[in-house]
């Protein structure tokens, strides 16, 4: 089961992780002051994402 994983940091501030369901962390986010904060972009992510496209910047030379 996919999951967003919710904690503090070091420092002190608030950030979370997409897990894959083998738990495999896929993608972490920036630092929030403000619990609130995190989990407000969790849910803009789940709302506003699920077509997002796939934007390759890379040169063809690069493959």
């Amino acid at each position: 089961m996919y999951k967003f994983e919710v904690y503090k940091d070091k420092a002190g501030e608030f950030r979370f992780r997409f897990k894959a369901s083998n738990g495999e962390a896929m993608f972490g986010s920036e630092g929030y002051k403000a619990k609130a904060s995190a989990l407000s972009a969790i849910e803009s992510i789940k709302k506003n994402a699920p077509g997002a496209v796939v934007d390759d910047t890379t040169k063809a030379a690069d493959a």
